[in-house]
C-alpha cells in the first residue's frame, strides 16, 4: 500500500461497506419466467458501460425472478467480480444483478462517490487477486478483507468532489467532440455532393466515373508474418481497416509503417506508392468495410509497397485535387456504391474490374480547394480536441494516483479534517 497520511485508517473493505450477492444463482439461468418484468436487473456489460453512473440497463426481472433475488436501494454500488473484474458503478435507480456482480453499501463513515473512485483506482490490483479458471472470479472471501486507506470523511468529500469535477469536463469534452464530429460529416455530405456551395461558387458539376479519372493495379503480396521494422514501408490492407485516418503520411508515418525486406525490382510500379495514390482494400469481414481506402502522402518519394488485398488507384488526369481526394470518397453515396458492387457472403469486397464503374460529382479545382481546406481546419479543430481529451483524461488518472494515496493533500480537507 506504500506510505499514507499519519490521519488516515487502513481498514478493509468488509469493515467500512456491506458486500452482498444478489442471490440469483439459486435460479435456473436461462430460465425465462423470471425476465420481462419492471424490476432493473444490472448486467456486468451495464456497469462497464457506464463511466461510473449506471443510467441504464439491459434486463429486467418480474415479480418471480425478484423471489429469488434481492433488490438493492438506488445509490447502490455495483461491482463486477467475474470476467471483467473490478468494474463499478453506481446505480440512479433501484435494482438487482447477478452473482457476476456484487452490491456494496458504504457504511456511515464512508462517502460513496469518494469510495467509487477508490475502487475503481484498484482494478488492476483486483484483477490480480482473482482466481483464475473459465474466467476470473474474485470471492467475497478475498473481497472483504482487502485493505484500503481510508481518509477523514471531509478529506474523502474533498477528493470526491475534485475528481468529480475533472468527470464532468471530461464528460463535457466528450459531448463536444462527439458534436465536432457530427458537424463535420453533415458538412462533407453537404459540400462534396454539391447541396451546399461556397460562397463564390456557382456552375454545374461533372460526374466523372473512377475510370475517368484513375488507372488501377493491385497490391505486392505478402503475409503480415513477413512484415517487420527492416526494408520497404509496406500498406497492409488491415492496417487500412485499423486506422481512423483516411490518409497515410510516408514521412510522419514511418516509424509506424511496417517493413518488407523484399527488393524492389521485384515489386511492379503499379504496386509502388506516390504521393496522391488513392488505396482501396479488396476485401472486408463486413458491408461498411468495403469502401474503406487511404490517400497516400509521400511528397519525398519514399519507396512505398501497397500490399496484399489493396487496389491502387493513379491518377490519369490532374482533375481531382490531391488534397480533396481524401474527403470525396466518403460520402454515402459513395458508400452506396461501393455496397452494390461488392461481392462475396463472408468476406466482401470491389474488383478491379467494378471499381471504375463507380460515379463522383466533380466541381473545379478551386471549388475542390476550397471545400478540401474547409474540411482540413474542421479536422484540425477536432484533433486538437481529442488531444485535450487524451491530456485531461491522463491528468484524470495521474489526480486520483495522487489523491487516493494521500500523496497530495487538498488544502480544504486538511483544514476541515
Amino acid at each position: 500500500m506504500g506510505l499514507i497520511p499519519e490521519d488516515w485508517d487502513v481498514l478493509s473493505l468488509g469493515k467500512i461497506t456491506s458486500i452482498q450477492r444478489g442471490k440469483f444463482s439459486a435460479r435456473p439461468r436461462n430460465d425465462p419466467k423470471y425476465y420481462g418484468g419492471d424490476f432493473p436487473f444490472i448486467q456486468t456489460g451495464d456497469v462497464r458501460r457506464s463511466g461510473g453512473l449506471i443510467t441504464s440497463f439491459t434486463q429486467t426481472l418480474n415479480n418471480d425472478g425478484l423471489l429469488v433475488s434481492r433488490l438493492f436501494p438506488k445509490g447502490t454500488l455495483f461491482f463486477t467480480i467475474a470476467a471483467n473484474i473490478g468494474d463499478v458503478g453506481i446505480a440512479v435507480f433501484e435494482a438487482s444483478c447477478p452473482d457476476s456482480l456484487v452490491a456494496i453499501v458504504p457504511g456511515a463513515a464512508v462517502e460513496k462517490v469518494w469510495l467509487l473512485y477508490e475502487l475503481a483506482h484498484r482494478k488492476e490490483s483486483f484483477e490480480r487477486l482473482a482466481s483464475p479458471g473459465a474466467q476470473l472470479n474474485l470471492s467475497l472471501e478475498k473481497l472483504r478483507p482487502y485493505l484500503i486507506p481510508v481518509p477523514t470523511r471531509p478529506e474523502q468529500r474533498a477528493i470526491a468532489a475534485a475528481l468529480r469535477d475533472v468527470d464532468a469536463l471530461l464528460g463535457a469534452l466528450d459531448l463536444l467532440v462527439a458534436k465536432k464530429r457530427d458537424l463535420k460529416q453533415a458538412a462533407m455530405q453537404q459540400l462534396l455532393t454539391g447541396q451546399t456551395r461556397l460562397p463564390g461558387f456557382q456552375g454545374e458539376w461533372e460526374m466523372k466515373t473512377l475510370g475517368d479519372l484513375f488507372s488501377f493495379s493491385g497490391g505486392y503480396s505478402a503475409s503480415r508474418d513477413q512484415l517487420s521494422t527492416e526494408g520497404q514501408c509496406y500498406l497492409h490492407y488491415g492496417d487500412i481497416h485499423g486506422s481512423t485516418k483516411t490518409s497515410v503520411d510516408a514521412r510522419t508515418d514511418y516509424q509506424d509503417i511496417p517493413k518488407l525486406d523484399v527488393p524492389l525490382k521485384r515489386v511492379s510500379s503499379g504496386s509502388l506508392l506516390k504521393d496522391g495514390d488513392v488505396v482501396f482494400v479488396d476485401a472486408s469481414e463486413d458491408d461498411e468495410g468495403t469502401s474503406r481506402h487511404v490517400v497516400v502522402v509521400n511528397k519525398d518519394n519514399v519507396p512505398f509497397i501497397s500490399g496484399l488485398h489493396t487496389i491502387v488507384a493513379k491518377s490519369k488526369t490532374d482533375e481531382l485535387v490531391h488534397e480533396y481526394r481524401q474527403y470525396c470518397f466518403q460520402t454515402a453515396a459513395i458508400r452506396e456504391q461501393f455496397l452494390f458492387y461488392a461481392v462475396g457472403t463472408k468476406v466482401s469486397g470491389i474488383s478491379k474490374t467494378n471499381i471504375p464503374k463507380l460515379k463522383l460529382p466533380l466541381p473545379s479545382a478551386p471549388e475542390q480547394t476550397a471545400i478540401a481546406a474547409l474540411l482540413t481546419d474542421m479536422d484540425a479543430e477536432l484533433a486538437a480536441l481529442t488531444q485535450r481529451l487524451a491530456k485531461t483524461r491522463a491528468l484524470k488518472q495521474g489526480m486520483m494516483q495522487e489523491l487516493l494515496t494521500g500523496r497530495t493533500r487538498l488544502v480544504f480537507a486538511e483544514v476541515a479534517a
